[in-house]
């Protein structure tokens, strides 16, 4: 028996039927295709669910409907049908052979509705309702899209996805499945992704402008009573809501506690609350150097901006850096300042000069002392019909990593925002306390 976060115990059964390739609807271009640096640093595997119930029309032909769409749609997005590769220089690069995408349909022997509040469901149960490729040992012996229907005894369905965020970032992502769906609902693009992503090339010769400190490890050496993460308690995970007026109320409190911030978005200062909150959980010595990474969208920063629909990773990690004890000593305001700092440094001359580091270097991100907060509140999940309206839930499956938390909005308008991490249970009980300021 699998037992969900919230605290019903539920058996899912899965039926799987038979793979199938699912190749473009027509013959597509072959050949490599170029995958930019700021692909490369983001080569890991993202999972998803969509799920629909409709009182007009049953699921009878769901699979179907979203196949033939995937075979359409693919023609477009052409290279989602190829497989990765590496390059005599090391890198990823994509094989456009036309092979396809993953397809499987499944069914469940219950109604989706007997699964409970799917946001609180074990993700060992959600993982079932998406497919993996049996004995594939990395990510160059996977298609680029794999996706599961899941039929459900009461009509509705559920759309697994598994891709590899090499491909796209959230945007670019939500972008392809949007445009899916249509495709599925017969109608025409209105936007056809955009391609070509050498517009993305390194400088030759590469020019770094920036120090960069996003890659760089900062070391953990005096940290400890709890050796932050690395402890023998047990890692828990919890998710954390925060509506509209918790938001307000955050945000009325870092205008009016010191530092004269004038304005704040809620990413801001729920970013820099967060970072405080987990960092006086894990109780490190207050010399002990803290760094909050997080992405900034580069499609309207770059010079001149990426042209529409562009299809890809055009996101770049910015950085705040400074020490455990100013960051919980100092006032809410003064972490939204460094948030508010970081997104104003991630300019052309910055994407350009990240893109060249990772050239020069091939370095990856440290997260040693870091948190890294990746947030999908303003992704377009709630607006992908296949023909059965819009999912009455989607979101990610599966627990972020332990440095990692995840902001995604839910609700009917998406307005409210809910926080999941993982911390060790003793740390957790105190990051729970200090959620209950309001």
């Amino acid at each position: 028996m699998e037992q969900s976060n919230n605290g019903a115990a539920f058996d899912l059964s899965v039926e799987l039927g038979k793979p199938t390739l699912v190749p473009p609807a027509k013959e597509t271009k072959k050949g490599l295709y170029f995958l930019s640096n700021l692909d490369q640093n983001v080569a890991v595997i993202v999972r998803t669910i969509y799920c629909y119930k409709s009182d007009e029309k049953g699921n009878e032909n769901a699979a179907e409907i979203i196949k033939k769409g995937l075979e359409n749609i693919l023609v477009y997005y052409y290279p989602l049908a190829g497989r990765l590769m590496l390059s005599n220089e090391r890198k990823l690069v994509v094989d456009c052979t036309g092979e396809g995408a993953f397809f499987i349909e499944a069914e469940a022997k219950c109604g989706v509705q007997e699964l409970g509040d799917l946001t609180k469901v074990d993700p060992s149960t959600l993982s079932k309702l998406v497919y993996e490729i049996p004995g594939a040992k990395n990510m160059l012996q996977m298609p680029l899209v794999v996706a599961q229907v899941t039929k459900f005894k009461c009509g509705g369905f559920i759309l697994g996805l598994c891709v590899n965020h090499c491909m796209f970032d959230g945007i670019s992502a939500m972008e392809f499945v949007n445009a899916w769906g249509a495709t599925a609902r017969g109608l025409t693009l209105t936007t056809l992704p955009f391609l070509d992503r050498s517009i993305l090339k390194a400088r030759d010769p590469p020019k770094i402008e920036y120090d960069h400190t996003e890659f760089l490890e900062i070391g953990n050496s005096s940290i400890t009573s709890g050796e932050l993460l690395d402890t023998k308690d047990e890692l828990v995970y919890e998710s954390f809501s925060f509506d509209v007026e918790k938001v307000d109320k955050l945000k009325k409190i870092a205008m009016e506690d010191g530092e004269l911030i004038k304005k704040c978005s809620s990413f801001e200062v729920l970013s820099a609350f967060v970072w405080r909150a987990r960092t006086k959980a894990l109780n490190p010595r207050p010399d002990q150097q803290t760094k909050l990474l997080f992405a900034v969208d580069g499609r309207n920063k770059l010079e001149p901006p990426l042209p529409k629909g562009y299809f890809g990773n055009a996101i770049v990690l910015t950085f705040c850096l400074c020490k455990a004890g100013d960051l919980l000593e100092k006032p809410l305001s003064h972490g939204v300042r460094l948030v508010q700092e970081a997104i104003k440094m991630v300019n052309d001359g910055y994407i350009r000069s990240a893109i060249d580091y990772f050239e020069v270097t091939r370095a990856r991100p440290s997260l040693d002392s870091t948190l890294l907060i990746t947030s999908w509140t303003n992704l377009s999940f709630q607006t992908t019909d296949f023909g059965w309206g819009d999912p009455f839930l989607s979101g990610p499956v599966g627990s972020p990593e332990k440095e990692v938390v995840l902001f995604f909005s839910y609700g009917k308008e998406r307005k409210n925002i809910s926080v999941l991490l993982g911390l060790p249970s003793s740390a957790m009980k105190i990051f729970q306390e200090l959620m209950e300021f309001a």
